[in-house]
């Protein structure tokens, strides 16, 4: 682990703080929650330079975590003066990262784990700001859990208190990313450097991280779209375990996607999102209001499908059901507006375990929306899409169902 000492060592001094809020000093949780056993005040992860063998109270190899929140401003989501949760992710120490690790922990229902567990305070707490965009805010934590959280080893079930309760691995993380969400209050820092929402105003990049190191203690990491920032990501290495270990603020390994310059904090003034509160026997539902949204008059029999973020094209998709900015497929519909199938040159189109694709043994009904002037794909009741990164170049990426990854679209079908 010699590279996570010479990462530590890149990142500077760093101040470590326990996972409690100075900004709110009522408990958040009125309940017990459950104790890991280990010290939180040992080696920090990334920084050991030999092997560890307890690795329920040392996270690794996702030593290098990170919270992004997001920003999103069209449709609106969340309160307008408050980011928005997106998750904890456990990268490695050498910024690569594990995704999907135990289908087995894939709980559904996260509403019902957290209020079966004695966690309803975190449950209200997420539904005001821990939203999705355009899909129910269910699907959002179901899919941050799967991919991340089953990733993270001092969430094992191996290392649970003897005798706890199925899940109880995952109401931990949740209980977790809430409360460092509550340490973390990007609005007021940047308000506090007297930067706030404009349609009109721009900033340096300079100026932005600084603001947000002066509360946070290191420089998070920001990234853009069309030149408005929409997501930060504060890193941290961790002393013990998730579920109550001391998080250590480190400068983000890697800069964002924003320019140096010109870079605008729009006021969130786009489509609203209508959502109703998730329960543990309702789950959210959640509506984006546009001008003009309902069921087409016709569906083309072919068509191209391009990737729509913020008004702009950005690509769209190849016959494998991959973004990218090459050039585009063509795609054969087959049905009605409201209940179709798709097929491209490797075969039929569907979504499977989140993820679209095309090809052979997958195959899934779709159906249209008119957004406006465009026709928009629609997979469960959503037309929100994302990535993991904007696609580049022969960079592709693939296109998961939701609005859960950092670079969240719609997809437009546009007749050929």
């Amino acid at each position: 682990m010699l590279l996570g000492a010479l990462l530590a060592s890149a990142f500077g001094a760093s101040v470590a703080i326990p996972l409690t809020s100075s900004l709110n000093p009522v408990d958040l949780f009125s309940r017990a929650s459950i104790s890991s056993g280990c010290s939180s005040t040992g080696t920090a992860s990334c920084s050991n330079t030999s092997a560890i063998s307890d690795q329920c109270c040392f996270e690794t190899p996702g030593g290098l975590l990170l919270q992004p929140q997001f920003w999103d401003t069209d449709p609106s989501t969340g309160p307008s003066d408050s980011w928005t949760i997106h998750g904890l992710w456990p990268d490695n120490c050498d910024g690569t990262f594990e995704q999907n690790c135990d289908s087995s922990r894939a709980y559904t229902d996260i509403a019902g784990l957290l209020s079966a567990q004695g966690s309803s305070d975190t449950l209200d707490f997420m539904n005001t700001y821990w939203k999705n965009q355009g899909a129910s805010d269910e699907t959002l934590w179901e899919h941050e859990w799967a991919k991340h959280g089953t990733c993270m080893s001092t969430l094992e079930t191996k290392c649970l208190p003897s005798g706890s309760a199925k899940g109880a691995e995952a109401v931990a993380y949740f209980n977790t990313v809430v409360k460092l969400f509550k340490t973390l209050p990007t609005y007021e820092w940047l308000k506090d450097a007297g930067i706030t929402p404009s349609s009109s105003q721009t900033h340096t990049l300079a100026d932005l991280t600084a603001a947000l190191k002066a509360g946070f203690g290191s420089t998070p990491s920001l990234d853009c779209d069309s030149g408005a920032v929409y997501q930060v990501s504060y890193y941290y290495h961790l002393k013990g375990s998730v579920i109550d270990g001391t998080f250590v603020p480190i400068n983000a390994p890697e800069a964002g996607s924003c320019p140096s310059t010109g870079i605008k904090y729009l006021v969130k003034s786009g489509s609203s999102t209508t959502t109703t509160k998730t329960t543990s026997t309702t789950k959210t539902s959640t509506s984006t209001t546009t001008s003009a949204t309902g069921a087409p008059t016709g569906l083309p029999t072919k068509a191209t499908i391009h990737a729509v973020q913020n008004g702009a094209q950005v690509g769209g998709l190849l016959s494998l059901g991959t973004w990218s900015t090459q050039t585009l497929a063509t795609f054969t519909l087959s049905g009605s507006a409201t209940s179709f199938t798709l097929s491209s040159s490797k075969g039929t189109c569907g979504v499977s375990g989140g993820v679209f694709a095309c090809g052979s043994g997958v195959s899934s009904t779709f159906s249209a929306v008119t957004s406006g002037n465009l026709l928009l794909l629609s997979y469960d009741g959503s037309t929100s899409f994302s990535s993991d990164k904007v696609p580049s170049g022969t960079t592709v990426y693939a296109v998961n169902t939701g609005g859960g990854d950092s670079s969240v679209y719609t997809l437009s079908i546009v007749s050929t």
